[in-house]
């Protein structure tokens, strides 16, 4: 069994690309530099260069070896903060226009997907499952919500009986079914928009972490062998942003979620528990989500920690809550376990941001990073070509710094993710 770091997990092992790129060592000039190499960056990359811009994108590791990499591969519409609550604190205008961008964001992937010709195990179909009985009628209200007051009929409600058809198991109590919903291979999907990026002429640098960055007008990036002067400067690392920008840090908590893959299952059982291949994630405040790989592995994610380190046995941290639900796998050998890091705002709702001069952030997508990083990408390549009103859709949405800023923040989410944790143990 092999555990801990992106290079161990199932995503690494089976990557279909093996692209070059270069650390690097020449100081220049450019339009746009972007930090990070995730779906933000690359998206943004992407982007700006189908308008003509010259983009330099730096990674401080392995392209796409970062959450982009590791992630649950599911995509979804809607955000953490519901409608109808975005709706009394910032407006209807506001809230539809965020929905909007929701249902937009995901198929935007499926957009990009298929113009580069991605090939990342792109599938349809994602149920959000309702853990406890309390849970049903939000699921029900959910659904009835977004059919009438948001006209959105691809979702829908499914009861519990039904429900046990379609995944094998009478632990749920009902979910939301969402038809446009669905899931991925998330490390492959990351290297199809770097492929996609190259080819549109962006220069891709990684092993190349920032040291340093001046904003301003005339934005200046610093690496431990070169410069890059650009006129716009993107901030795309979430939750391995670190102190680089320590204005971007007060608004996230970086945290660790974990993920197990078994071998192979038999049709047998695969037919048994996932007949649909959908994407499943539960009503759990410390969320359990899991789907089939393409080679029909139990790809499960579950648990949270909050320090610097993984568990030390990654595997037994996670299958715990796997035997929960199916425990006929524990017959079934564990082949990979591994871990990454995401980052987390107060409201659970995406930060974008403009600071100084010409300096651009997004982040903080709460869980929400494949569909809605990507989004976030294209955002602020409008946003650096003159039209930064969708840009500021989520920028106007207000979201504080952490309590304490980045030295004090720790105490405080731990002590409240304690205690949901313990509301997901009660029934």
């Amino acid at each position: 069994m092999k555990n801990q770091g992106f290079e161990q997990s199932y995503y690494a092992h089976s990557a279909n690309q093996n692209l070059t790129f270069y650390t690097l060592n020449d100081s220049h000039e450019t339009d746009v530099c972007i930090i990070g190499a995730g779906y933000t960056g690359l998206s943004a990359a992407i982007h700006l260069a189908k308008k003509g811009y010259r983009v330099s994108l730096l990674e401080a590791h392995k392209i796409g070896t970062g959450a982009s990499g590791r992630n649950g591969g599911q995509i979804c519409q809607g955000l953490n903060m519901s409608h109808d609550k975005l709706t009394e604190k910032l407006g209807r205008d506001h809230a539809d226009a965020l929905w909007q961008m929701s249902v937009e964001s995901v198929d935007l992937v499926k957009e990009l997907v298929a113009e580069f010709k991605i090939d990342c195990d792109l599938k349809s179909g994602l149920l959000h499952v309702a853990s406890k009985a309390s849970h049903e009628e939000d699921a029900r209200h959910t659904i009835d919500y977004l059919n009438k007051e948001l006209d959105y009929p691809q979702a829908s409600f499914i009861n519990a009986q039904d429900l046990s058809q379609k995944l094998g198991t009478n632990k749920y109590f009902g979910a939301e079914y969402y038809a446009e919903g669905g899931h991925l291979h998330p490390h492959n999907y990351a290297l199809g928009l770097a492929k996609a990026a190259q080819q549109l002429g962006v220069k891709i640098f990684q092993d190349s972490p920032v040291m340093d960055y001046q904003g301003g007008q005339k934005p200046q990036v610093n690496c431990a062998k070169a410069t890059v002067k650009a006129d716009y400067l993107l901030f795309a690392c979430n939750g391995y942003l670190g102190k680089l920008n320590p204005i971007a840090a007060k608004k996230i908590m970086p945290i660790n979620n974990f993920i197990l893959a078994t071998e192979p299952l038999p049709e047998t059982i695969y037919n048994a528990i996932n007949p649909d291949d959908l994407a499943v994630a539960d009503s759990k405040f410390v969320v359990n989500y899991f789907r089939l790989s393409a080679d029909k592995r139990m790809l499960w994610g579950g648990g949270e920690n909050y320090s610097s380190r993984f568990p030390k046995d990654i595997a037994s941290f996670v299958k715990k809550h796997m035997l929960e639900v199916y425990p006929q796998l524990k017959a079934f050998k564990i082949d990979y376990s591994w871990g990454g890091t995401l980052a987390i705002t107060l409201n659970r709702m995406p930060y974008f941001g403009r600071q100084e001069g010409n300096t651009f952030v997004a982040q903080g997508y709460s869980g929400h990073g494949v569909a809605m990083a990507t989004l976030g990408g294209k955002l602020m390549a409008e946003a650096v070509s003159g039209t930064a009103e969708r840009f500021d859709v989520f920028a106007n949405v207000p979201n504080h710094n952490f309590p304490g800023g980045t030295l004090l923040r720790w105490p405080g989410l731990v002590s409240g993710m304690l205690y949901y944790k313990l509301r997901d143990k009660l029934s």
